[in-house]
């Protein structure tokens, strides 16, 4: 790609190769204003869309986090047009916001489309950073002893509701449905994962968080998505050469496991260093600034050795939970995370295309029929992990399995990566988003009636947790 627009003007003379420089950072410098007003257009919209919907799901009884995702549908592509991406063929012209640009601005098409793509991936980031400081928080507020004390079982809920579901989704495919071997693998892969940002924000908005069944939740979350990382590699290397990649699964098996066991044995020593920095610091953000340091290095090196950049956020506020600054911190860090962590769910609902629903496009047909059978199993798969739960009598097991079951943006990697190798057709691709949407929106309320519907006393968190979006 990039050799295909080098090699013609090197080919033609050095003179040719280094005309189109100076004329690249003018048109840069051109569109930066105008895609900074796309930016700050479009957080206007998040943030003005996220706060009616937080505010309309709570006088409805509901948790906020699902008023965000229903604001986001309503603001994306299902319906208003006014937080789009490029994804999926849209294009600066399906973009209200780029259309109100482009009339100020009087743009070619060709400018438009630039600054609608460099506007949404500013977008994109910002939704990232803010699903890494959800996570941040999020390991912040869990309690590393308990969690360490679930462990086994978290281990436990994990494997079986990465097993239970893919076995019987890629099983389903090719004997009901007659999916070919690779694509009903793929198909059955995006059913394993499991949406930690989603699950955790649901969980500390009800107050379990620190419950035993939400410390579990929380565990296994974190677990699944290592193992759907992985189950991913070996499923996009299938695709791609037809076989297994075994060296690169090890790979990711022993980093995976050697970053966050690594991570919370070094815990301790890392505590001390961090409260001692902190002691000798003077002036503003002394305790913040730090610990987000801590925080985006870790969320990197989770990165760099292709695990979820999230994971390494959670394992840092695990660490610096431990710590004597956590109460200060996790009370600084909240208004930060009310700054950005409504991109990230309002983004989500946004590109949510719902018209895949649509039972009187042709092409969708097909695809709601599979999506039926494919909803069935992305439900009883991680339903069935509730009942695994050993050694803790009174557990409430269908609060486990229901929080298990969201996919959200985890679930759509799997479903865009199959769409852009081939592997999938449209039927299959369509079901995968119709199954990544329903359990999704369904995950939140059904969550707070399986706490709401416990026989059981439910342990009180040790400190309450306010909810990130009120």
């Amino acid at each position: 790609m990039i050799l295909s627009h080098i090699l013609p003007p090197f080919m033609g003379g050095i003179a040719a190769l280094m005309a189109p420089i100076p004329c690249l950072a003018t048109i840069v410098a051109e569109d930066s204003p105008i895609i900074l007003s796309g930016v700050l257009l479009t957080l206007v919209v998040i943030y003005l869309s996220s706060k009616f919907g937080a505010e309309a799901a709570r006088r409805l009884d509901f948790p906020p986090v699902l008023g965000e995702l229903v604001a986001g549908v309503i603001v994306g592509v299902s319906a208003l047009h006014l937080v789009i991406f490029p994804e999926g063929g849209l294009s600066a012209s399906d973009s209200v916001i780029m259309t109100v640009l482009q009339g100020l601005n009087q743009l070619t098409p060709d400018a438009l489309t630039r600054i609608f793509e460099s506007q949404s991936e500013v977008i994109s980031v910002l939704a990232e950073i803010g699903v890494i400081i959800l996570l941040f928080e999020i390991g912040l507020e869990s309690d590393l002893r308990q969690l360490k004390e679930v462990g086994i079982q978290a281990t436990v809920v994990a494997c079986v509701g990465v097993a239970a579901p893919f076995a019987a989704g890629t099983a389903g495919l090719m004997l009901l449905f007659h999916v070919a071997a690779i694509p009903a693998i793929f198909a059955g892969a995006a059913l394993t994962a499991t949406s930690i940002g989603i699950t955790s924000k649901v969980l500390a908005e009800l107050g379990q968080l620190k419950s035993k069944e939400g410390q579990i939740i929380v565990g296994a979350a974190v677990i699944d998505d290592v193992l759907g990382i992985i189950v991913l590699a070996v499923v996009a290397s299938l695709a791609k050469t037809g076989e297994i990649d075994v060296a690169n699964v090890i790979y990711l098996i022993v980093s995976a496991t050697a970053f966050l066991i690594g991570a919370i044995l070094l815990g301790g020593v890392f505590n001390k260093s961090f409260v001692a920095i902190v002691d000798q610091l003077k002036t503003r953000g002394n305790i913040v600034i730090p610990a987000f340091i801590f925080a985006f290095f870790m969320a990197f090196l989770g990165n760099a050795i292709h695990l979820e950049a999230i994971l390494g956020a959670f394992a840092a506020g695990l660490v610096l939970d431990e710590t004597d600054a956590r109460n200060e911190l996790d009370e600084l860090i909240k208004p930060i995370a009310d700054l950005l962590v409504p991109i990230f769910f309002v983004t989500v609902g946004a590109r949510a295309d719902l018209s895949v629903l649509n039972p009187t496009v042709p092409e969708n047909r097909a695809g709601l029929l599979i999506a039926v059978f494919l909803m069935g199993v992305a439900i009883a798969g991680k339903l069935v992990t509730g009942w695994v739960v050993f050694g803790l009598p009174g557990i409430n097991r269908a609060a486990i399995g229901v929080g298990m079951i969201p996919r959200g943006e985890v679930g759509l990697v799997f479903a865009g990566i199959g769409s852009a190798s081939g592997i999938l057709d449209k039927p299959l691709e369509v079901s995968i988003i119709i199954m990544v949407i329903l359990t999704t929106f369904l995950a939140p309320p059904f969550l707070r009636v399986a706490f709401g519907s416990s026989t059981e006393p439910i342990p009180e968190p040790i400190a309450p947790v306010k909810a990130a979006s009120e």
